[in-house]
């Protein structure tokens, strides 16, 4: 077969929730050169092993078994990689009052916002929004990819709710990589909800560590496209809920002309 060589996300599976990660991450921890072999279990039909597969394969051969979820957990405990800058209150339009907090990020320095409205408390479960930064639909209203609103309606939603938070995910930007991958994509079916894509949700580990450094426990998210985090539990974490997030909420005040008129036009 063929050998293909990975680069590991600096960070470890405290950024990125990878089979890589976890690879360079035991070598480290075992006191070895940050380096490893991977590979993919196969069941005799062909299709990928799963974990009761790993485990029985793992009884049989008198071998340990650890899941990326048990790497975190553990590396959780010692290793953070986000720290806060700052703190203030703001009042929105949308939403009235929040406590917002500036966190910085050791892999590159990025800085992330998290508007928190309400008491968190780890018990309970907590309404969340995910937002990946997007500078043409968040600021300038780029009528292919209506951020902006999904974003004020987030807010509106938590404020209604009395509790929640709006997690504000900062992303490097490239000259026109804002709208490469927006021009590509299908015209007649343009993806507004960023908050669901999160490199593949691979990438959560910034953003569940900022999450458990405020409080959250269990989480009720708030998006249209319900999907598998990767590790989650790990940073423990815990998604009980997925609640739909909408423009046309009855249950909410319609939204300032100025936030939907590209998208009525």
């Amino acid at each position: 077969g063929h050998v293909f060589p990975l680069r590991a996300r600096r960070g470890g599976v405290l950024v990125r929730a990878g089979q890589t990660e976890g690879a360079v991450d035991l070598a480290r921890l075992a006191g070895f050169m940050p380096a490893g072999v991977i590979c993919e279990v196969l069941r005799d039909d062909g299709t990928m092993a799963r974990l009761p597969d790993l485990e029985a394969f793992a009884a049989r051969h008198a071998l340990k078994i650890a899941t990326i979820a048990d790497l975190i957990h553990y590396r959780s405990q010692y290793d953070s990689l986000v720290h806060r800058k700052a703190e203030a209150r703001i009042t929105s339009r949308f939403g009235g009052e929040f406590r917002t907090i500036v966190y910085t990020s050791d892999i590159d320095d990025s800085e992330h916002l998290v508007l928190v409205k309400g008491e968190i408390r780890s018990e309970e479960p907590t309404l969340v929004r995910p937002h990946v930064e997007y500078l043409p639909g968040d600021v300038f209203g780029y009528r292919a990819r209506d951020t902006r609103s999904l974003l004020h309606r987030a807010m509106e939603r938590i404020a209604a709710e009395g509790s929640g938070v709006i997690l504000y995910l900062r992303r490097e930007a490239r000259g026109l990589d804002l709208f490469t991958p927006i021009e590509g994509a299908k015209p007649e079916a343009p993806s507004t909800d960023l908050g669901t894509r999160l490199s593949i949700f691979r990438d959560f580990g910034i953003g569940a560590q900022i999450l458990r450094d405020i409080g959250v426990g269990k989480i009720r998210w708030l998006t249209n496209n319900p999907r598998r985090l990767l590790g989650l539990p790990g940073h423990g974490l815990q998604i009980v809920e997925w609640v739909p997030l909408t423009l046309e909420d009855p249950a909410l005040p319609t939204p300032p002309r100025a936030a939907r008129v590209f998208r009525l036009r």
